[in-house]
């Protein structure tokens, strides 16, 4: 493979819903132009793209992957991402360093969540874009109502450019309604007139295009006016101008299994898509945090993006990045300006699905791996000391699935919390929390499927093999009245005894923590065990009488006891104030406290009903709704955490995959008596077994 300047690279981030053949696609662009030589299968893990075996064990693609395409002296990047929501992370990753996007549309399917999903993210990034309407051989695909549903959904700025020819219900060539001409499977090479039961179609859709250039140029528009038509070049510039502006959405199809309408995508692709270069300049933070502007040409210092890492066993990490600007060479030195520590460029290779080959250079608006760099993570920015810059980081989607997990034999508990961090390396929607209160590990994920993925790969790659259980909700305890009680400990072994004697009061307060007090008069306690009676007390509140959860918003007030001067130690006044501790507190109205969250949700307005008689149903309180920039609902809501243990599942069953959420704590409160006895009868099973 030969290097390539800015301004012969098109950086093509595929998107789509899963299952409509992103992954095939790629591979068909890959075997036309024989980078492969062999046309493997999604499903079962043969395919260029889809090859790490849980992609085969899935038959989908899990992970974000690069396949560099030489076509016409251009080269096209492609950035396979995966269309299901579990993986939403590394399709965040594609369109990070995607320049413009592709998104693959079921013939048969047409509009999915995956395909909403990838409008609104492409859009949001102001990326050029095309569909290819894939599998349209398929004998239940029908392109017209596909087009018809893409062009009310996205708007009219989504036109068909190709059309294909049926006979006998078989998909049997294509138009290509620009120059009005029609190429045949069986004959390739000489173009034929277009069949007459379509050439009205076909007249409809050309005037679309035409009046879509025209919008894009003065001087095309009044020729449009005129109803002069426009010649080759015109049409030329007019479609790059609109695709590279956003007016113009073309809508390509064929069959990627079959070998159809790749080659013309090819074209679309390097003749109408912007190469990184066009971009002129991109913004980046110096190290003061000022703006500047970078120049995307490879006469500016050296900059690069580290978008991915993958963490192999053999190799070590191995860091893709994107370079931003300027030229990186191996054998040379590298400035990581957000560790502020140097780096060593050994060897740079372009990754192509699986196979890594060796480069010597990569220029400007490249893609890219290094190995073994020892400070470099994912978000980094590489760059020359002479010129420090970051770019922007990537927002990874906040993982809300959490499952508690522990290793099934001892002798892996480090392993486990070693193999966990590697694969968070990897991938940043995995989080692992150890929570010192309940004593659990928990995972969380983007939903069952990832942490699935999560766990199979802790299996096959770190042979951990794991359980995983509902993790324990933190309650609170509380009092709403007042108690005091005696705590007297006295113990004798033959010699020194111990001897301690402790009145404590306990009453409410507004303290996160335990308040500690002292009223005692004419020293019946001495104050060196003042500190020792506090500390039993704040062991004592770390599990409280009702279900051995943490004690707050309670006061205790040492107010009277007394002591030996032989026997008293600290260990006795100690255990003195547990007593008193455990005879005064359950007669001081204590309560069960719950954790509230709020939670942020935003669907389609088509589902606002559901979702909002569903909160109801978890006990949960609607404290408002709006509509944001893309004509989402936004429902804000305050619930109990324990009703939404599982609620990344049962969103996404209620929207069909369109819901997301976030939930953050906000609060304790008193949880109703038929909660609180339930989770009061769970804690004493749970003590007693």
């Amino acid at each position: 493979m030969r290097d390539y300047l800015a301004n012969e690279i098109r950086n093509v981030v595929v998107l789509g819903h899963s299952g409509a053949g992103k992954s095939t696609v790629v591979e068909a662009c890959l075997y036309e132009t024989k980078a492969i030589d062999r046309f493997g299968k999604a499903n079962d893990g043969t395919s260029a793209m889809n090859f790490d075996p849980e992609e085969g064990k899935r038959g989908l693609s899990c992970y974000c992957h690069l396949a560099p395409v030489e076509w016409k002296n251009k080269k096209i990047n492609f950035i396979d991402t995966p269309g299901y929501m579990d993986y939403e992370g590394e399709e965040v990753t594609g369109l990070a360093v995607g320049d413009n996007a592709l998104i693959v549309v079921d013939g048969k399917e047409g509009i999915e969540a995956g395909t909403e999903r990838a409008w609104k993210e492409s859009s949001r990034r102001k990326l050029p874009t095309l569909f290819f309407i894939n599998k349209i051989d398929d004998e239940h695909a029908h392109f017209e109502e596909v087009v018809a549903s893409l062009r009310e959904k996205f708007g009219q700025t989504v036109i068909p450019f190709e059309m294909p020819i049926m006979e006998g219900g078989k998909v049997v060539g294509s138009v290509n309604i620009l120059r009005k001409k029609a190429w045949y499977y069986n004959n390739k090479k000489e173009p034929q007139e277009v069949p007459a039961s379509m050439a009205d179609q076909v007249e409809e859709y050309y005037a679309q295009i035409a009046e879509a250039i025209a919008s894009t140029d003065d001087e095309l528009m009044e020729k449009f006016f005129m109803e002069e038509p426009f010649d080759e070049h015109e049409i030329a510039k007019g479609l790059r101008i609109g695709v590279r502006g956003g007016d113009i959405r073309p809508i390509y199809c064929g069959s990627a299994i079959n070998m159809t309408g790749i080659v013309r995508l090819m074209d679309l692709i390097t003749e109408y898509f912007p190469s990184y270069a066009e971009k002129g300049t991109i913004e980046a933070t110096d190290p003061n945090g000022n703006k500047v502007s970078m120049d995307t040409n490879e006469d500016e210092a050296m900059s690069a993006f580290v978008f991915k890492t993958i963490v192999d066993p053999f190799v070590g990490k191995i860091s893709y990045l994107k370079v931003m600007s300027g030229v990186l060479s191996s054998e040379s030195q590298a400035y990581n300006a957000n560790k502020d520590a140097n780096e060593k460029i050994s060897q740079i290779y372009v990754i192509n699905g699986k196979y890594q080959i060796g480069v010597g250079k990569l220029f400007t608006g490249d893609l890219g791996a290094v190995v073994k760099l020892s400070s470099t993570d994912t978000n980094d920015t590489l760059c020359t000391k002479a010129k420090p810059v970051t770019y922007a980081k990537i927002e990874y989607p906040e993982p809300m699935l959490g499952f508690a997990i522990r290793p099934k034999t001892k002798a892996d508990e480090d392993k486990l919390t070693g193999g966990i961090r590697n694969m968070m390396q990897e991938d940043a929607t995995i989080r692992l929390v150890n929570n010192q209160e309940t004593h659990e590990q928990v995972l969380y994920g983007l939903g069952d499927q990832h942490i699935d993925l999560i766990l199979s790969k802790l299996k096959s790659k770190y042979k951990i093999e794991v359980e995983t259980f509902t993790p324990t909700v933190q309650y609170r305890e509380t009092i709403r009245g007042t108690a005091s009680a005696q705590g007297k400990y006295k113990k004798q072994n033959g010699g020194a005894g111990q001897y301690g004697d402790v009145h404590v009061r306990f009453e409410p307060c507004d303290s996160e923590r335990m308040e500690f007090a002292e009223e005692v008069v004419g020293g019946a306690v001495p104050k060196q065990y003042f500190p020792p009676v506090e500390q039993g007390l704040r062991d004592c509140m770390e599990h409280g009488v009702l279900a051995g959860f943490k004690v707050v918003g309670v006061r205790a007030v040492l107010f009277d006891g007394s002591y030996h001067p032989v026997d008293s130690k600290e260990v006795a006044f100690k255990e003195a104030a547990r007593l008193a501790y455990n005879k005064a507190m359950p007669n001081a109205k204590p309560v069960l406290l719950e954790p509230i969250g709020k939670v942020t949700v935003v669907a389609p307005e088509s589902y606002t009903g559901a979702l909002m008689g569903d909160f109801p149903k978890r006990r949960g309180l609607i404290m408002g709704i709006s509509a944001n920039e893309d004509g989402d609902q936004v429902i804000e809501a305050e619930v109990p955490m324990s009703e939404m243990l599982t609620y990344a599942t049962e969103l996404r069953s209620m929207t069909q995959g369109r819901g997301k959420y976030v939930l953050k704590f906000d609060r304790y409160e008193p949880a109703p008596q038929n909660v609180a006895d339930k989770v009061i009868a769970e804690a004493k099973a749970k003590k007693e077994a």
